[in-house]
């Protein structure tokens, strides 16, 4: 008999490799299983094939093979009776369901299940306090029902993936738990379109919904499958024709926006790096501060239970301990600040980048930014750090020599970051993920743009903020819902969906995929790019 608690079929991973739990002979009982375990069981909503299909919900639930009184069914029409598959033949007319459905999301919407006592579906039930009937035909006490429950997991034991090292259940339930919002967050998403060719391996292992990846299709054909479908279209914003959301919404079809996260990998995007973190977002996206997006909502009104606020207390510390950003932990040779003055870091970007064009708040480039900033400090020494795409050659928005120093007294590319972020005495950023990072550290941060961390009372905030943010966060908050609730990760190693923390120590302990030979011609297409930028700045003058 399989575990209860198991891991979902990833058609990537080997089984043996995601395999969260085997059966443990011997065990007769469950009294090392204690009620809180139990309750975490049913607020996760893991155990069994919870990865499955969600058909439209039954009245009644029936287990082929199961005696039942045929006036249990009366006045039931066909399709609101739930056939499972079973031995023998259906005694009666009903809807039968695949074989893989995901039992939570059918017993929650059902009134009765008739099943044995040693039936899957039954512990689920009773868990949920829906009435089992047995063969019997009577209603089989919940309290035995969660006494097998409890049976069952001591029934398995339990491994961590990640490392190999035996775990408990009650850590094997939470790793089910990330598994599970993951896959939820995936339902309904029928085609993809806009994703680079070499990030589509990762976007398949990302998109998987626990049954199938959405095909990549150009965004007419996608449109049309995801209308014929009733589902989603899943784009890459910048990747697609302008007028994709409006077309959209004219069909009638939802898009699922995916970018990258905010813990991405061991290298630039723009150097094909493929990101080890993305988000998916229904509503709109984290960078477009003109609008409302599944970020901005969870920030809005998510409860933060005190569990989630000491986990993202913990990934914070691990974070700054570690020293890693967005494409990992850095090398370089530290930058000298003048002593007795106040020091200020102004973070560049990308010109044409969605997150200044839609969260930038009017601020015109990087050249209008450092202007402001030294309008906003016009004591202090400032420094200006180039945005490393742009710095490598690959994106839009470098600057002169010149015009930095015109605003500036320094420009630095070569120092780690976050040590220069903790030397400096204030942080100035236009919408860039820097100012989140140097949140993190404890660091004040002043924000001309309207980057997700801002108006939430953590910020110097230049712009006007959004009505839509009028709470005020704890920084765990922030972090709790920035790196843990919002985005997805894959573990470099094993392929498997992770949390932040284990991106964290993979990012750390230097993991990261094989260069490929894309990879190294994009470099040298870099170099090229910016060798020619610099002999023409120096050829003008």
């Amino acid at each position: 008999m399989a575990p209860f608690l198991r891991s979902p079929p990833f058609p990537h991973v080997a089984p043996s490799a995601a395999a969260i739990s085997a059966p443990l002979d011997g065990v007769e009982d469950g009294h090392g299983i204690w009620d809180d375990v139990l309750d975490a069981l049913v607020a996760a909503r893991v155990g069994g094939s919870f990865w499955g299909r969600q058909p439209a919900p039954a009245r009644v639930l029936v287990r082929i093979g199961t005696p039942i009184d045929p006036g249990a069914l009366a006045g039931l029409m066909e399709d609101q009776i739930g056939l499972l598959p079973g031995k023998g033949q259906a005694p009666m007319p009903g809807r039968m369901l695949p074989a893989d459905c995901d039992p939570w999301w059918m017993i929650a919407g059902a009134q009765t299940l008739h099943a044995s006592e040693q039936d899957e579906w039954a512990l689920v039930a009773g868990l949920l306090d829906v009435p089992v009937i047995g063969p019997e035909g009577r209603r089989i006490d919940p309290a035995r029902l969660r006494a097998e429950t409890g049976r069952r997991i001591a029934g398995a034991r339990y491994r961590d993936p990640f490392t190999g090292r035996q775990t408990d259940a009650a850590t094997a339930i939470r790793l089910l738990a990330d598994w599970r919002r993951h896959l939820d967050g995936n339902r309904g998403i029928v085609a993809a379109s806009g994703m680079a060719f070499w990030k589509r391996e990762a976007i398949r292992e990302f998109l998987w919904d626990g049954a199938h990846s959405p095909p990549f299709q150009s965004v007419s054909r996608g449109l049309r499958c995801a209308r014929l479908a009733r589902g989603a279209l899943a784009i890459w914003p910048s990747r697609v024709p302008p007028d994709t959301v409006q077309e959209a919404a004219a069909q009638q079809v939802p898009l699922a926006r995916v970018e990258d996260g905010f813990i991405r990998s061991r290298g630039l995007g723009a150097a094909l790096h493929p990101p080890g973190s993305v988000v998916v977002d229904r509503t709109g996206i984290y960078y477009n501060a003109r609008a409302a997006n599944d970020l901005e909502t969870l920030l809005a009104t998510h409860a933060f239970p005190a569990p989630l606020i000491e986990r993202a207390a913990r990934l914070r510390a691990r974070i700054c301990l570690a020293g890693v950003t967005k494409y990992g932990p850095e090398a370089g040779r530290m930058l000298a600040l003048p002593a007795g003055r106040r020091t200020v870091l102004a973070i560049g970007q990308v010109d044409d980048d969605l997150s200044v064009r839609l969260g930038g708040a009017g601020v015109d480039g990087n050249l209008d930014f450092l202007a402001r900033v030294r309008r906003a400090e016009p004591d202090a020494w400032i420094v200006y750090r180039p945005h490393p795409d742009v710095q490598a050659g690959h994106r839009k928005g470098h600057l002169s020599e010149a015009a930095v120093l015109a605003h500036a007294d320094a420009i630095d590319s070569g120092a780690p970051l976050m040590e220069l972020v903790q030397a400096v005495d204030e942080v100035h950023v236009l919408s860039s993920l820097t100012g989140f990072e140097a949140l993190m550290r404890g660091r004040p941060v002043t924000v001309h743009g309207m980057p997700f961390y801002a108006g939430w009372g953590l910020t110097r905030d230049l712009a006007q903020p959004s009505a839509r943010r009028g709470r005020r966060l704890t920084l765990d908050q922030l972090v709790a819902a920035a790196l843990i609730l919002y985005p997805r990760y894959l573990d470099l190693q094993t392929r498997l969906p992770c949390g932040p923390e284990v991106m964290v120590e993979r990012m750390t302990d230097g993991s990261k995929p094989p260069a490929t030979s894309l990879m190294r011609l994009r470099a040298l297409q870099g170099k090229i790019r910016r060798f020619m930028t610099l002999s023409a700045e120096y050829l003008h003058g």
